[in-house]
């Protein structure tokens, strides 16, 4: 067992963990500020920082105003944890979002990855790095599109027939997007996040007829 500490978030590695002793400890959670990704056998529990938590909440919003204005329908599932057993692994994102397949989770609350897809847009915080490898958790549970944040750099990254992650300039969920004007409303310091959202809902209502054309 190792400890690793990055200010203000903490991670506790720990390994050899059955997949029933996992699930019991993320089910018996409720809710927490931890995140627990299992990989088959190795576990980490990391704690979230009010940073995190910040930058998270605000690109989420950015998310959810965006599918608002766009009129495109979305099912947004938080960090809800997402695992499959036969693949022993095991997450949660920051973000979980149907938009594609949301017609087959639309008023669900007992989503099984082994029954339904998995999300088709995650996000991902990283304020500081995961000692497991999230990405490749990612992949074996087939979500298609990853989005990485750092608070600098937004990186965008789309499963490839491979199994494997390819890094893009372009979103697939949202392919009209110029994702480096996102990442300006991101960095907005300087305004309230009341503020910075009605910036950018007011930036999508401009450009929303042009992108619906294309």
């Amino acid at each position: 067992m190792s400890t690793v500490q990055v200010a203000p978030e903490q991670r506790l590695s720990l390994s050899a963990i059955p997949w029933a002793s996992y699930v019991l400890y993320s089910d018996g959670l409720g809710q927490r500020h931890v995140r627990i990704t299992y990989d088959r056998g190795e576990m980490e529990i990391m704690t979230l920082s009010p940073k995190h938590e910040g930058n998270k909440k605000l690109l989420a919003r950015l998310v959810e105003t965006l599918t608002e204005e766009m009129n495109i329908d979305i099912a947004s599932y938080g960090s809800m944890t997402c695992r499959r057993e036969d693949l022993l692994r095991g997450l949660e994102a920051d973000e979980a979002y149907w938009i594609e397949n949301e017609p087959l989770v639309r008023g669900r609350d007992d989503l099984d990855l082994d029954t339904v897809p998995p999300p088709d847009l995650t996000l991902e915080v990283e304020i500081s790095r995961s000692a497991l490898d999230r990405m490749s958790i990612y992949a074996a549970l087939r979500v298609p599109e990853v989005w990485r944040w750092d608070g600098e750099t937004l990186r965008v990254f789309l499963l490839t027939k491979r199994g494997t992650y390819r890094e893009s300039n372009r979103s697939k969920a949202f392919p009209f997007l110029p994702l480096h004007e996102l990442v300006k409303f991101l960095k907005r310091a300087d305004q309230s996040e009341t503020q910075i959202l009605r910036a950018f809902r007011a930036w999508v209502r401009k450009h929303a007829r042009d992108w619906k054309k294309g």
